[in-house]
């Protein structure tokens, strides 16, 4: 079940996708008065029962312990109570209701997130639970400990952010951290490194920039650039300044007995896990609880630093101005229109939409350019950034450090992607 929720490929509409997608995009779509009336009620339970855990003492085992959080994570939950009402009655400053504000940050993320976490959360702790996270672990053990320093397992979370969500990705890497599965600098990796924006949304970001006909050669370049990123960023600040230590009893993968095949070795671990497991329906509801409980704790949170973020972008020059200074080198890098490609390269910090539609008049190759890049860059304020910064406090994540990483992987990709647009143009691609 879990693995056809989030794998199973269904025709619809012309194109493939799959089970997780098409739930979601029907609740959304078929209700969203039901959907924005939930949201804006486990947004407003979420900042209530975060101001009572922090004045209630002690708390700790308690349901409360799940909602205490830093001081400024508890306004951020705060000003997302308000911002959600001003959202949802519509009531407000014209500058928040404003297109491309409201419809973004209330109809599109607020809404997707809210309904992504507690389904995802579900058919997610299935994999867990029923040996699929032990299968794909003890394969990809070869591959992914030298690659990226990562356990085997790792490569379960980064294949559903890749086909599911990058906030299901996010849930999974939390609870295998709480479980300890995962050490606080697995957790750290993973991440910042593997919460990719889904298959799904690439195909939207080529379609905005009439790209879709490359399509495949876009999806085949970011993925490339994900694990390559990923196998530098391990062995580099800040990951490897975060300890290797663990906040529950360790359950690092056993080595593989050497008489045995790789498959068997699986297959066994996998069936010894499944045969623990508890009933299905108890499975499938703690998921959900869980799920309900996070997205209470962070919806708050990205609607106050993405509607921050965005405000920052639309209605001041910050990024322009901070753009100019990659004209020259975008421009002695061949790539066009450097003026309109320079501050798209850093807009993306705030949302990795907004690059897109900065540049959808410029030449085919700064727009292949910038489609490739905006994807790759990953760490984005409007949701993954608060998310990270909510779920992973304990390890901790800073905020300045998102910023570094952000900056680190576009002084990467800026010249990287140079270089293939420059390959494919001279081979007749662009």
């Amino acid at each position: 079940m879990g693995l056809g929720f989030f794998l199973l490929p269904v025709p619809v509409g012309g194109r493939l996708t799959v089970p997780f997608d098409i739930a979601i995009g029907w609740i959304t779509d078929s209700a969203p008065g039901a959907v924005a009336l939930y949201c804006l009620t486990i947004i407003l339970a979420g900042a209530v029962v975060s101001v009572a855990a922090a004045r209630k003492r002690p708390i700790e085992g308690t349901f409360l312990d799940g909602f205490r959080t830093a001081p400024v994570i508890l306004a951020m939950r705060a000003l997302g109570a308000v911002l959600a009402l001003v959202f949802f009655f519509e009531i407000g400053p014209a500058m928040l209701l404003q297109p491309g504000i409201a419809d973004l940050m209330w109809a599109a993320l607020a809404f997707s997130v809210g309904v992504i976490i507690p389904i995802g959360a579900a058919f997610l702790v299935l994999l867990v639970r029923y040996g699929v996270l032990e299968f794909i672990g003890t394969l990809m053990r070869p591959v992914m400990r030298p690659a990226f320093r990562l356990p085997g397992r790792s490569a379960l979370d980064s294949v559903t952010s890749w086909v599911g969500s990058y906030s299901v990705g996010l849930y999974l890497t939390r609870e295998l951290l709480h479980d300890g599965y995962y050490s606080k600098r697995e957790a750290y990796t993973i991440a910042t490194c593997f919460s990719t924006v889904s298959i799904g949304f690439v195909a939207v970001v080529a379609q905005t920039l009439d790209l879709l006909h490359l399509f495949p050669l876009i999806f085949v370049i970011y993925f490339v650039c994900i694990y390559l990123l990923t196998a530098i960023l391990a062995r580099t600040w800040p990951t490897t300044s975060v300890p290797d230590a663990y906040l529950a009893e360790p359950q690092p993968e056993a080595e593989r007995p050497s008489h045995r095949g790789i498959l068997q070795e699986a297959w066994t671990r996998a069936v010894r896990q499944a045969e623990d497991a508890p009933g299905l329906w108890r499975t499938l509801g703690r998921g959900f609880g869980d799920g309900l409980v996070l997205a209470a704790t962070i919806l708050g949170s990205i609607l106050a630093v993405g509607t921050a973020a965005l405000l920052l972008a639309r209605e001041t020059p910050a990024f322009e101005w901070l753009g100019r200074p990659l004209v020259p080198v975008l421009s002695a890098l061949g790539i066009p229109d450097a003026g309109t490609v320079g501050p798209a390269v850093l807009v993306g910090i705030t949302e990795m939409y907004i690059p897109a539609l900065l540049v959808t008049e410029a030449a085919l190759p700064a727009r292949f350019f910038v489609a490739v890049l905006s994807v790759s860059q990953l760490i984005f304020f409007s949701s993954m950034g608060p998310m990270v910064l909510d779920m992973f406090r304990r390890i901790p994540v800073r905020a300045w450090e998102l910023v570094a990483l952000f900056l680190i992987r576009t002084a990467i990709l800026v010249p990287l992607l140079a270089g293939t647009n420059a390959l494919l143009r001279w081979g007749g691609v662009l």
